[in-house]
């Protein structure tokens, strides 16, 4: 199995009585597909032979305009974006490509759409996310689809028509699959139920639908075809005896060096005496060129000018709410005052208890009589009144039980039984249990809630779940406001027929239902004006780098406003890190301006931003001036080995080099070629280790001092000894790495090696 043909459905191909799977071939021969993908090379092809033919009547003037006129032509189709020809890159509607497979725009854009309708309708799952997370989400998914297709491919990897029918049907279905074939009524499942299901959405269902299970049946795929591939990568670990044993001779080793530490922080290293230049750390850079690695970004230098409300508009709005104390005071139609003088608190109608309350004044607030008001009072960036409508004694939250006969399936909303025979229904099960019948008994046999059957339809709700907008009302009435513990109800609800029973009301206290009438401290319009005009005038004067910082440190420094940075934003970014509020805008500005330039006044958030672009990164290497702060400590490190070798000279004894550094001689005794944590850090340079068990130094002062990580050390290697090796036996450690590394494969990403070195095109900020 394959990359799939960009029209590819598996809907149209999956026949699901007996679940036979059938692909489709690609189709398209030579002709078609080079005239689809390549239309300038042939139209080339005509002018040329049409130019032949001028040549052969008419003079070479005439065939050199005519040529030029008609090149010329196919130039304006390119440009104009008439054609996909060869100098566009065919990109005009490709939002990527990997490994030079294109991601066709509009169906990334559907996909994105499709993903925000279902968070929208779904947000518990996803929490709020923002439309670039979304993006991401998006196109991560289908850069990893695409380098999967292409790796299963390769291997011979498929799902064959037998296993695609274990996997939506067999003994341990997908939960999706297996609430539609799980009869309501007995909660068994029956896979001829689920394929029933299936078909029916397939040959009856909407072209909506028909999109979802579509999608949903290549998700399954994708994600077995995922599964197989992660099994195949982690179990081609292989622990080779040869190399263990290996292990197991090194660890025995245990060294006694002694050496004499020369930090590169020395004070005998002059750092400002020792210069790295551009040229030098470009060569180390094309050396190492996978650590210096960059993708596009850019960065900036900015200023923000405030246009939060002044104090005037703070007073001016204090004096606003306080205009409405007097109509709030009396008023009765709560729902109505609010919209009509647009609170910026929306009103709860219900009862939150004391424990819950959260408002800065809750003592003054609860101890409100009815209809009694408080405030104004400040409460963050609102001026508030706080009404006091009502007061109960309600339990924090109610145990109960229930008994559901349901009238339609909770998945299809299609009707399973009718209302009066469910009425009914219920009423006979409220008379067997007053007659002695047990309740588990009667709620295993009757009830359609499956969520509940496992706890025998006990549930527990919070007082704030209960009076929430999902909860059914009229269930919510009878166990919190209505009922008592003991009491028993046959309710009706838009779910069906229930017969109730409160079991216990936990923790009850008082309840207050309150009304906030509040207004936002906003800035004036002037307020907002100054803010504007001092962002403008200081972006008119500033035209470039050197001005921006010349103005900014005459005229705004002395005034308390910051220069701030931001760097490393990338193309695709929906905010920059500092600047809360970004907008998607101001990222695509910064993409289109050039290095240098000042940037108009931006509003973002409660500010105007005048940022000017210091740094364009493209993707590639990075230049020496952006590696230079990773770079130059480590060659300014080998400088100051060879300035130490100089001053050091010829090594005769590790005494003798001690005396001529003025240096103490440290002994280390225990030394493992894996060190212990404990032994100090020259014990852990690889070069210090690396010398101690190298055969040829044993009983001997190492002819080199060694530049290490840390600084330069000169060692002498007083012994090598072996001992006995913990987990010494072969068979026993290669089962536990295996086990380890079985374990890590679950949790690691089996396609990141095959991300790393794919080629891959992002050309989304050309679109979003």
């Amino acid at each position: 199995m394959g990359s799939k043909p960009e029209n590819y459905n598996p809907l149209k191909h999956i026949k699901i009585n007996r679940i036979k799977v059938f692909y489709p071939l690609k189709k398209g021969g030579f002709l078609p597909n080079l005239y689809y993908f390549c239309p300038p090379l042939i139209n080339t092809y005509i002018i040329m032979s049409v130019i032949q033919k001028i040549r052969d009547k008419y003079a070479r003037i005439a065939v050199i305009l005519i040529s030029v006129a008609l090149i010329g032509f196919i130039l304006i189709d390119y440009v104009s974006g008439k054609s996909r020809g060869m100098f566009s890159g065919g990109i005009s509607n490709t939002i990527g490509k990997v490994n030079g497979k294109r991601i066709n725009a509009d169906e990334f854009r559907l996909k994105v759409k499709q993903q925000e309708d279902y968070e929208q309708q779904n947000p518990g799952q996803f929490g709020q996310r923002d439309l670039g997370q979304i993006v991401d989400g998006v196109w991560n998914q289908e850069v990893s689809q695409s380098l999967l297709y292409s790796a299963v491919d390769k291997l011979g990897m498929q799902i064959s028509a037998k296993e695609l029918n274990d996997i939506m049907f067999g003994a341990n279905p997908p939960e999706d699959i297996k609430r539609l074939g799980t009869d309501p009524q007995t909660g068994i499942y029956n896979s001829a139920q689920a394929i029933q299901q299936i078909n029916a959405i397939k040959k009856r269902g909407t072209k909506d639908d028909q999109e979802r299970l579509n999608a949903y049946i290549n998700q399954l795929e994708i994600q077995r075809l995922l599964e197989k591939y992660t099994s195949l990568i982690a179990n081609s670990t292989n622990f080779p005896k040869w190399f263990l044993e290996k292990q197991n001779t090194d660890n025995s080793l245990l060294a006694k060096i002694s050496l004499v530490r020369v930090p590169y922080t020395d004070s005998m290293f002059v750092d400002s005496t020792i210069k790295v230049s551009d040229a030098e750390i470009s060569e180390y850079i094309q050396k190492h060129k996978d650590d210096f690695k960059q993708k596009e970004s850019r960065s900036i230098e900015y200023v923000a000018f405030s246009a939060t409300a002044s104090s005037a508009d703070t007073a001016a709005t204090k004096e606003q709410i306080i205009s409405l104390k007097k109509a709030f005071d009396t008023i009765h139609d709560i729902h109505t005052f609010l919209a009509a003088n647009g609170s910026a608190m929306p009103f709860f109608d219900g009862y939150v208890g004391k424990s819950q309350i959260q408002q800065q004044h809750k003592d003054s607030i609860i101890s409100l009589q009815k209809n009694a008001v408080f405030g104004p009072y400040l409460d963050g960036s609102n001026f508030v009144l706080a009404k006091m409508i009502d007061i109960k004694t309600l339990p924090d939250s109610v145990k109960c039980r229930h008994i559901l006969i349901g009238t339609a399936n909770p998945q299809t909303g299609q009707q399973i039984m009718d209302d009066s025979v469910a009425h009914k229904r219920a009423d006979s099960i409220a008379q067997a249990i007053r007659n002695g019948a047990n309740f588990d008994t009667m709620e295993t046999k009757f009830s359609t809630d499956l969520a509940a059957h496992k706890d025998k339809g006990v549930m527990t709700f919070s007082s704030t779940d209960i009076q929430g907008e999902n909860f059914a009302k009229e269930f919510g009435q009878f166990i919190l406001f209505d009922g008592k513990p003991g009491d028993k109800k046959v309710v009706k609800t838009s779910f069906g027929w229930h017969y109730i029973e409160i079991l216990s009301f936990i923790k009850p206290e008082p309840h207050y239902k309150v009304a906030y009438m509040a207004k936002a401290i906003v800035p004036s319009q002037e307020t907002d004006n100054n803010a504007n005009n001092a962002a403008t005038q200081f972006a008119g004067n500033s035209r470039d780098i050197k001005s921006f910082e010349t103005n900014w440190d005459k005229d705004l420094r002395p005034k308390g406003i910051n220069k701030l940075f931001a760097n490393d934003i990338d193309p695709n970014a929906y905010s920059i890190n500092g600047i809360s509020g970004t907008d998607r805008q101001f990222i695509k500005t910064l993409y289109d301006a050039s290095l240098g330039d000042v940037l108009q006044p931006e509003r973002i958030g409660d500010q105007y931003i005048v940022a000017v672009l210091t740094g364009i990164n493209k993707e590639g290497t990075q230049s020496p001036a952006t590696a230079r702060l990773r770079v130059e400590p480590i060659l300014r490190n080998k400088k100051k080995a060879e300035v130490f070798k100089q001053k050091l000279g010829p090594i005769t004894t590790l005494e003798a080099a001690a005396a001529t550094l003025k240096k103490t001689i440290e002994t280390i005794d225990s030394l493992r070629m894996q060190p212990d944590q404990r032994v100090s850090i020259s014990g852990h340079d690889p070069k210090v280790i690396g010398a101690a068990f190298n055969p040829a130094n044993k009983g001997k002062v190492v002819p080199q001092p060694l530049a290490g990580a840390y600084g330069i050390y000169i060692e002498r290697v007083d012994s090598v000894s072996a001992t006995a090796v913990e987990n010494a036996d072969i068979s026993v450690r290669q089962k536990m790495l295996y086990q380890s590394a079985m374990q890590a494969a679950k949790y690691s990403d089996p396609l990141n090696a095959l991300r790393n070195a794919a080629n891959i095109k992002d050309y989304r900020s050309k679109f979003y």
